[in-house]
Parts: structure tokens; C-alpha cells; sequence
């Protein structure tokens, strides 16, 4: 029996502002501090209990505040990334987590995409025009553009902050995999300058009040280079399960098996699903509806009780199921403030925890250079070395931590 890596993303679970947040227009952002001085109360005690509460520097450290935080023994080893890259999306967080910078940020479209992108996509799709193409949030757009689609037919496009080209489309009047074919056209003229990190199905159904978004949402990422960690995993025979969205951030290179989820229940419960059938290698999962439901929505009472049902789950269920040479690694790919201005993501520290019970209890990382050391930490420990390449960046916090 081999080793095993559970990495889990809380997706957009922010430590607090970068030094650049000025940057990005991001001053004041703290995802979890804003979370918990909203409800000082959260029951977090797990993650606490992994270090969460004594990272360096936040407005949550126990001495800067949330004196109702009792003290607990620190089982886990913690600290806090900064992040290398220009950007603050998913496709940058995760990309620098195996390894990869990325110098030039993806494009965005403030003012939506150009006529000739939008002519091409309407001429090799043959789906008649498109509403919206414009910045608008995914659930509002919807409502204003959805009885005109019901009618037509036509695909509502729209982005955000984000380096994204997501199309909305309804399950019932085209159809999941008419849209999957418009997002795999799309993929394929987004290219050169206009190479987005991602376009992301969106598809919805009709509801009594209106419309509602599915579970069935899809991602269509550029393919990463392959000096990245995974790929070395793979090169080393080492598997990679990705649970979520993990596999369509990545185009699935280095990916060995994946599985799409519903939502972070459903995800916790695939991760155990894995653990239970796989005896080794890495089983990376993301956790979207931290950032998908709470963050962008601004609903910080949801993002709360998310969190609080995870920190249940990491105590009840993940810990427990541990074997000896297990490593549990918690940490975020961004922020996405849900007390903060606007509906996007924000420039932050993440938090990383990590357990396993062969590592050195109360450890204490500081401030880590680059999400792209927790990568590199993952591939010496399941490869027993870190693999030299040309381009990819990380420094293994191992040898600090077991």
C-alpha cells in the first residue's frame, strides 16, 4: 500500500489582502475574516484545531480578535500563500498550485467580446445571435434574457471579472449537449489574444419563480503545459482522481479519473467514495459552492453555514478515515469576499492546513512563497523526490512538516 495525498480546494475560502490588492482594486478584502466578524459564533473548531486560527497575520490570529475562540491543541501544520501570479481566478490559483506562473493575465472583456468573436461563434454554432455579451452576474442575467431565450432559442453570453465566456442555455429548449457543443465551438475560436481561461457551460431550467441554474455546469479550460505536477505524477505512475471541477480546470491533462459533482456535499461525499476505493496517489477535490453560491452572491450567512458543514465533515468523517500514511491538505485558490464590494473575486493570502498523523503537530509555515509550494510538497511526498523542469516554479515544504 502507497502513499496518499487528499487535497482538498475550498474554493475562494480567502486568508486576508496580498500586499498588491491595491492592484486589483481589492483594499479591505478578508473572505474568512469578514466571515467570521460577521458570525464571531461560526463553529470552525476543526479547522482550528488544524491551525486555522493561529495563521500570521489575519484578522483572525486569536490575539488580533475573536476572543471567543477558545484555545485548542493544534494537531495540523498551517500557514498562509502568497500568490505568484498575475490574477486572482480559478485558473490561475489552481494552475499555480502544480506549478505553473502565469506572467500574463488571461484577457477580460469589461465591455463584452468583440463583434467578430460574436459573429463567429453565431456563424459555427448556427444557434441565430445571442443576448447579453456583457459583464452581468450569472443569475441575474438569466432572469432578464430567459423568456426572450425560451422563445428563441438564442444562447445568452456574458462574463464577469473573470477571464471567462460562460453561455447560459435552458436544459429544456436546447438542451445539455447542444450547449456543450456551442461551449467546445466557443473553446476552439478563443484562441491567441482572445485565449479566456475558461468557458463554462451554464445551463438552467424554467421554475415557478422564474429561472434556476443546474448542477450541470461545465468548464472549458485551456490545456496547461505539462511541466506542471501532475503530469509528473503521471510520468511517475502515481494517479491523479479529481473530484469536481479539478479535471475541467486542468482539460483533464494528468488526470487519470474524475468525477463531476453537485455541489460541496456531494463532493465531500465523492472525496470519501475515492478514499475508499483508491489506496494510493492523489485525490484532488474542489469545493465550488463556497465560491459559486456564497461568494459571488454576496450571501455571507450561506458561505458561513458552508463552511460550518465542512469543518463538521472534516472532524466526523475525513479525519477518521484516515490510514497512517494519509496527508490531508486544505487551502483556497482565491478570495471571493461576500461582505465585499461587487460580485467577484478578490486579491487574497489562502490559508493552507495540513494534517496527516505522521507529521510534526503545531507546525508552523508562516507565510509560503507560492501556492506552487503545496504542489510541489504533494509530488516529493508521493514521488519521494521533486522532479526538475524548465518552467515550472514551487518549493517542497516537506521536509519542514514530517
Amino acid at each position: 500500500m502507497g502513499r496518499r495525498v487528499i487535497w482538498i480546494v475550498l474554493d475562494s475560502a480567502g486568508a486576508g489582502e496580498m500586499p498588491d490588492a491595491e492592484k486589483y482594486g481589492d483594499n479591505g478584502a478578508d473572505t474568512f475574516g469578514h466571515i467570521l466578524k460577521t458570525y464571531p459564533d461560526a463553529d470552525f473548531h476543526n479547522m482550528a484545531r488544524l491551525g486555522l486560527f493561529d495563521l500570521e497575520k489575519t484578522s483572525f490570529r486569536k490575539e488580533f480578535g475573536l476572543d471567543s475562540k477558545e484555545d485548542c491543541e493544534i494537531i495540523g501544520c498551517y500557514g498562509k500563500a502568497k500568490e505568484m501570479s498575475n490574477g486572482k481566478d480559478t485558473t490561475t490559483g489552481h494552475w499555480e498550485m502544480i506549478g505553473l506562473y502565469t506572467k500574463i493575465p488571461f484577457p477580460t472583456y469589461p465591455d463584452g467580446f468583440p463583434k467578430e468573436i460574436i459573429d463567429e461563434f453565431v456563424k459555427k454554432t448556427g444557434c441565430g445571435g445571442v443576448y447579453g455579451n456583457k459583464v452581468a452576474s450569472g443569475t441575474v442575467i438569466i432572469e432578464e434574457y430567459g423568456d426572450d431565450h425560451m422563445k428563441t432559442g438564442y444562447p445568452i453570453v456574458y462574463t464577469s471579472a473573470d477571464s471567462v465566456f460562460q453561455i447560459a442555455a435552458s436544459e429544456e429548449k436546447v438542451g445539455i449537449e447542444k450547449l456543450y457543443e456551442m461551449c467546445e465551438t466557443a473553446r476552439d475560436i478563443l484562441q491567441g489574444k482572445h485565449n479566456v481561461g475558461r468557458v463554462i457551460a451554464r445551463p438552467f431550467v424554467k421554475t415557478e419563480g422564474g429561472y434556476e441554474r443546474t448542477t450541470n455546469r461545465r468548464d472549458y479550460a485551456l490545456n496547461p503545459s505539462r511541466d506542471n505536477i501532475l503530469c509528473h505524477l503521471e510520468e511517475g505512475n502515481v494517479k491523479t482522481y479529481a473530484v469536481g471541477k479539478i479535471g475541467d480546470i486542468f482539460n483533464n491533462v494528468g488526470i487519470f479519473e474524475g468525477v463531476h459533482t453537485n455541489g460541496n456535499t456531494d463532493g465531500m461525499n465523492k472525496t470519501l467514495e475515492y478514499m475508499d476505493k483508491v489506496d494510493e496517489g492523489l485525490i484532488f477535490t474542489n469545493l465550488v459552492d463556497f465560491d459559486m453560491k456564497y461568494g459571488h452572491r454576496r450571501d455571507v450567512l450561506g458561505y458561513k453555514n458552508a463552511l460550518e458543514e465542512f469543518d463538521a465533515w472534516l472532524g466526523d468523517k475525513l479525519i477518521p478515515s484516515l490510514k497512517d500514511e494519509d496527508i490531508v491538505i486544505i487551502n483556497a485558490d482565491h478570495g471571493c469576499d461576500p461582505t465585499f464590494k461587487g460580485t467577484d473575486h478578490t486579491r487574497e493570502y489562502i490559508p493552507v492546513l495540513i494534517y496527516g498523523k505522521n507529521l510534526k503537530k503545531g507546525t508552523n509555515l508562516g507565510v509560503i512563497n507560492s501556492f506552487a509550494d503545496i504542489g510541489k510538497t504533494v509530488e516529493e511526498y508521493l514521488l519521494g523526490n521533486v522532479i526538475e523542469d524548465t518552467t515550472s516554479i514551487g518549493e517542497s515544504f516537506l521536509k519542514k512538516i514530517i
